[in-house]
């Protein structure tokens, strides 16, 4: 932790890495002391704004994914692709990043909180929303804290040096239990959805801390819990505001939709001045990008139905050898497969081409598999989804990250009254129907609540509609932790297309292992174990 702790300001000088959600204007960082950067209302705003780029990123959704059975990681031997692989070190430059990055994030929450009351010219009407949406991420990061690591040092306000190198770990419960006590004592300080002035959009809401409160819960199985916070934000909106469906999946990703009424929270990007570039190595790479790191798995496009509402297991109607058509269109809006459009910079639309043998010109070539090592994808997949087309400069994104979205609250009900008992066709109509509509689907066998479904066949449905709807938007692997579920989705070979042996084979690319009584957790970085012994013992089946 002796990386992390030390100040944020040193020598009477604010770290220059300040930025705002709404500005990118820099503050001037040689004017300020400890002594008067505190008597400003907008400077301490841009502490708020740090804590709001320390919460989360495009980097960890997509690193998340690549911990899943969504995405493989066939570039380089990356630390995601180690764990996956069933080596997780406990030197993995991941464990120590993601220990660093959130203790670096809470060090800023804490030296604002301990310093608010210093600001003269605010209101307290201000200073009780910005401590309202600094415990909010405070609680958040400790949430993704104890989600990797269990047990995890655990503090309120700043310690010092000394003290971060003695600190023990605190029982996951306990950490549990603070977060939904915050989120509950904040939502009164925090507007409504309907109450947030256009320039304060994306700043967290009385909403986002209820869909806050029904993900922790669901991550601990409390299904009435979560069922009673997402009752909350379907049936008594007036009190967080007005929330639904956007009507286009696709639209729901684009910068001309940002901020619509499906939107809970999401991570702010600016165009040009923020931005993010994941997709300039994920996307086809005759559409610009660069190679490819992140690629859609088999078992992903396996997952998304036929339009008729049925899996492609034993559906007559699907053809394995064409297998895109008559499929949910969700899949098409997710990735990028064999013969799918694509729509370019300049608004021109082309087909893309990934199977071998394919492709009439040499651009249209670029995208075809041609072994796990090239530069194409090793899957022949690419992703679509967050593509965004009014980049200023290629695969340099300003699109906003969704955090938490109307249609989770949806799917989260959906989970928590089924494993209750309590699923029945007018819930079902509430939740999975409208999901679907929005998706294309239109059959009656697709739309209608599926009486007489055994209750185990239920949870599978309900498992693979999360999948598809929240496909690549960085919640995949934390499902299958709580579902306590590595072994069924995260053991065994992975694979592609069936673009091996010519066209005949699927592609298989590694073969994952997950330890049961090891993989639920994260180690221990060992940086930090070196600075402080009280952190040990490791996670089961990690070493000390």
């Amino acid at each position: 932790m002796k990386r992390i702790i030390h100040f944020l300001y040193s020598g009477g000088l604010l770290l220059a890495s300040l930025y705002s959600c709404n500005t990118m204007d820099p503050l001037p960082t040689d004017d300020f002391t400890d002594a008067n950067f505190w008597q400003s209302a907008a400077n301490a705003e841009q502490m708020v704004n740090m804590a709001y780029n320390q919460m989360y990123s495009a980097d960890k959704m997509f690193n998340d994914e690549a911990l899943s059975d969504n995405i493989f990681e066939g570039r380089s031997n990356t630390d995601q692709r180690s764990i996956r692989n069933g080596m997780p070190m406990p030197t993995l430059g991941r464990f120590a990043s993601e220990w660093g990055d959130a203790y670096g994030g809470l060090k800023t929450v804490h030296v604002f909180l301990a310093n608010v009351d210093r600001v003269l010219d605010a209101s307290d009407s201000w200073k009780q929303r910005k401590i309202a949406e600094m415990r909010f991420i405070r609680a958040l990061i400790y949430f993704r804290l104890v989600n990797f690591y269990g047990d995890v040092p655990f503090f309120t306000e700043d310690i010092s040096l000394e003290e971060s190198e003695q600190i023990a770990r605190t029982p996951k419960a306990t950490v549990m239990a603070f977060i939904h006590t915050e989120l509950s004592a904040i939502s009164s300080m925090l507007p409504s959805r309907n109450e947030l002035p256009n320039a304060d959009r994306g700043r967290i809401t009385k909403g986002a801390a209820m869909a806050f409160q029904a993900r922790a819960y669901l991550y601990e199985s409390n299904w009435q819990k979560t069922a009673d916070y997402c009752d909350s934000l379907i049936n008594a909106q007036g009190s967080y505001g007005n929330y639904a469906l956007f009507p286009s999946y696709t639209g729901l990703f684009e910068a001309a939709n940002e901020y619509n009424e499906e939107v809970i929270l999401d991570y702010a990007q600016l165009p040009i001045l923020k931005t993010w570039g994941k997709l300039y190595d994920a996307a086809p790479l005759s559409a610009g990008a660069r190679l490819n790191a992140y690629a859609p798995l088999q078992s992903l496009v396996d997952n998304y139905l036929m339009l008729n509402g049925s899996s492609i297991q034993g559906n007559a109607s699907y053809n394995e050898n064409n297998p895109y058509v008559n499929r949910d269109p969700r899949l098409t809006a997710t990735l990028v497969h064999h013969g799918a459009q694509w729509v370019n910079f300049d608004g021109s639309t082309r087909t893309i081409y990934t199977r071998p043998g394919t492709g009439g010109s040499e651009q249209e070539r670029m995208d075809v598999y041609s072994g796990p090592a090239a530069n194409a994808s090793p899957t022949g997949y690419y992703v679509r989804k967050y593509y965004d087309r009014t980049a200023t400069e290629v695969f340099q994104s300003g699109l906003n990250i969704i955090m938490f979205r109307y249609a989770d609250v949806l799917l989260m009900y959906a989970e928590a009254k089924q494993q209750l008992g309590q699923l029945d066709a007018a819930l079902w109509n509430q939740t999975i129907r409208p999901i679907r509509a929005r998706a294309g689907f239109e059959a009656a066998a697709a739309l209608d609540f599926p009486a007489g479904l055994s209750n185990e066949a239920m949870t599978t449905l309900i498992r693979n509609e999360r999948r598809s709807e929240l496909a690549l938007e960085g919640l995949r692997y934390f499902d299958i932790i709580r579902w306590k579920a590595g072994k069924t989705y995260l053991d065994g070979p992975v694979y592609g297309a069936k673009f091996a042996n010519g066209n005949n084979s699927y592609i298989r690319l590694d073969t994952r292992r997950f330890d049961e009584n090891r993989d639920y957790l994260w180690s221990l970085p060992q940086v930090e174990v070196d600075l402080n012994n009280n952190l040990l013992p490791n996670n089961p089946g990690h070493a000390n």
